[in-house]
């Protein structure tokens, strides 16, 4: 029998449509996964859509499903939730999220795939790739109780980072945006909202992901001396300029890189697949449904796409939907 699905594909930078795939019976150790949702990262996802990601970065800005190269034709997505409906009996009708673009069905070993805890909703786990991500930068940032920390750039991964911060002991979160919408969700989320020019100074740590040279700077000013900026941004092809001459030596100011592709060296002894595990229990908190801020069916993401990319759709994540789900 001929398995066939349906996969969204960017045909060239600016331009998406929906194919049809044919799919592999899976073999042993491989699972068959029905998708219920996806989602968009709309930062990355959208710079992968407008054609930005720099030829040096082609081999590091692949996803682990991917197929295709940069600029296109290319199949680019990494957060899926579905049910496995063949595969190993252990995993057979379990809920489970995957590294996965957006495809109506689809087959990868079993190793790829991780079961959703029973106290996360399957709507909210297309989440989890964005707070492991926010996971592997708090090893990296090692705030310590009571740090006074900001948040710059209220987008899906800042705004997952200042989510798990709030649940830190006697740290005091600020979230920074030039959005003043994002102040809802700030409140959401349990932490302080600031536009940048009214932002507190004197942060202990600053984690920046606004992917903007203004935020980036904006950063350094509202470091204590010896203080630290964990920077999430990624520009593609962008280049950005800092003021280092000013007083960032005599204050001895740390801008500091995090990337999850790497897990965190402050944590050797975690896998990949314990980062992830540790991301889906954390997705039990109903506060982070502020960060799905919209939904389509999957047929309409070719439009829906182009919107987000040209921030007519201004999402957090976008949430896909599927028949069935």
């Amino acid at each position: 029998m001929i398995r066939t699905a349906r996969a969204f594909w960017l045909n060239e930078p600016g331009r998406g449509e929906i194919r049809d795939v044919t799919l592999p019976d899976p073999g042993e150790g491989e699972v068959l996964v029905r998708s219920l949702y996806s989602g968009v990262s709309r930062g990355t996802e959208t710079l992968v859509f407008r054609g930005g990601v720099p030829e040096s970065q082609y081999a590091a800005m692949r996803a682990p499903f991917q197929e295709g190269d940069f600029p296109g034709p290319v199949k680019y997505g990494y957060l899926n939730v579905g049910v496995v409906e063949e595969g190993p009996e252990a995993l057979t009708g379990r809920t489970v999220f995957c590294l996965y673009p957006h495809q109506t069905h689809y087959v990868v070993p079993a190793s790829a795939v991780t079961p959703v805890p029973d106290s996360v909703p399957a709507a909210r786990a297309v989440l989890a790739g964005t707070v492991e991500t926010a996971v592997n930068a708090l090893w990296d940032a090692a705030p310590l109780i009571g740090d006074r920390i900001a948040v710059i750039g209220g987008g899906m991964v800042g705004c997952s980072v200042a989510a798990l911060l709030a649940r830190f002991p006697g740290v005091r979160v600020q979230l920074v945006d030039a959005d003043p919408a994002r102040a809802k969700t700030a409140e959401a989320l349990g932490v302080g909202f600031a536009l940048p020019e009214d932002a507190a100074g004197d942060r202990d740590l600053v984690v920046h992901a606004s992917a903007t040279e203004q935020g980036l700077n904006r950063a350094l000013q509202l470091l204590a001396a010896e203080g630290t900026v964990i920077e999430l941004s990624w520009y593609g092809d962008r280049k950005v300029s800092l003021p280092l001459g000013e007083a960032f030596h005599s204050r001895r100011l740390t801008i500091r890189g995090s990337q999850v592709g790497t897990v965190s060296p402050a944590r050797p002894n975690r896998s990949y697949a314990d980062r992830l595990a540790l991301a889906l229990d954390l997705l039990a908190d109903p506060a982070l449904d502020a960060l799905v801020t919209g939904e389509s069916p999957f047929e309409e993401l070719p439009d829906v796409m182009s919107r987000l990319a040209s921030g007519e759709i201004p999402a957090l994540c976008h949430r896909v939907t599927y028949t069935g789900a």
